[in-house]
């Protein structure tokens, strides 16, 4: 199919749509009756077909169902949302999904993999003002595709340590912060993953308002990734590696154990709400 002059260059947005309208003309459907057939609004297809609205995950599984296209629009649809992930923390995400354990601390906020969809998007929304809620959408789907590291046959080793900042902060409100703490109690709980809080009480530390993330790669080798606001920088050499890992063990080495750290996750849990909690 050739493209007309109003088609823009090529990406995963624009190839998902127009890849789908050349399968529902094959088929000789119209729009109607193609969402008629898979059950959505015949003018939410017409959105995702003319590129200007990304369709959602069940909207693209069901595409797939419906076409036998194994997995294309799927797989169209996870490259859309990973281009909106900083350029700078690109290699790192693609990494994570293969890596043997993972190593993090955040001085201000919850670990990106075990945040919550609300959660996350309060974050979005205020580090993005300008942006589009469907961009927000796109953020917040691809930072939820991290949580697949925890479903993988053989998980990572997982290992995440956290200012109490971030328990601190009532990011969304309160409602959310039970949900977010809630859902830190629950992933928490297999013995390859480990949750530590490092207190208030230790004082000032080498990652005050910083991020590190090692990554321990099948093979052995380590990646290092330090990321401040709106910026990054990766580390693959060994010398900057073992500089990286030596901060992590002395914040480590600063941090509760894991039992004491989540008794600190319930104790803040507590303070956003007597709602029931799910976890004891």
């Amino acid at each position: 199919m050739e493209l007309n002059d109003n088609e823009d260059k090529a990406t995963p947005r624009t190839m998902l749509g127009r890849r789908l309208r050349r399968m529902r003309e094959d088929a000789e459907l119209s729009i109607r009756v193609l969402a008629e057939q898979l059950g959505y609004p015949y003018s939410y297809i017409g959105r995702v077909e003319r590129g200007e609205q990304l369709p959602s995950e069940a909207l693209a599984e069901a595409l797939d169902s419906y076409f036998d296209s194994s997995d294309l629009f799927a797989d169209l649809l996870e490259m859309t949302q990973a281009e909106s992930i900083a350029d700078y923390a690109r290699t790192v995400v693609d990494k994570e999904r293969t890596a043997a354990r993972i190593q993090v601390f955040t001085s201000s906020v919850i670990p990106g993999p075990l945040q919550t969809e609300d959660y996350a998007r309060a974050l979005f929304r205020a580090s993005h003002p300008k942006d589009s809620e469907e961009k927000i959408d796109a953020l917040v789907a691809a930072r939820m595709r991290r949580k697949q590291i925890f479903a993988r046959k053989e998980p990572p080793y997982f290992w995440a340590i956290m200012d109490e900042a971030a328990l601190k902060r009532p990011v969304g409100g309160d409602k959310c912060m039970r949900e977010q703490l809630d859902a830190v109690l629950q992933v928490s709980q297999p013995p390859h993953i480990s949750v530590q809080v490092l207190p208030f009480t230790q004082g000032e530390h080498s990652m005050l308002g910083g991020s590190l993330v090692l990554l321990t790669l099948e093979n052995g080798d380590t990646l290092g990734y330090v990321e401040s606001f709106r910026s990054g920088d990766s580390a693959e050499s060994p010398k900057k590696v073992l500089e990286l890992t030596q901060l992590f063990d002395v914040v480590r080495s600063k941090a509760l154990p894991k039992d004491e750290s989540l008794e600190m996750v319930r104790a803040y849990r507590k303070e956003y709400g007597n709602e029931r909690q799910s976890h004891t």
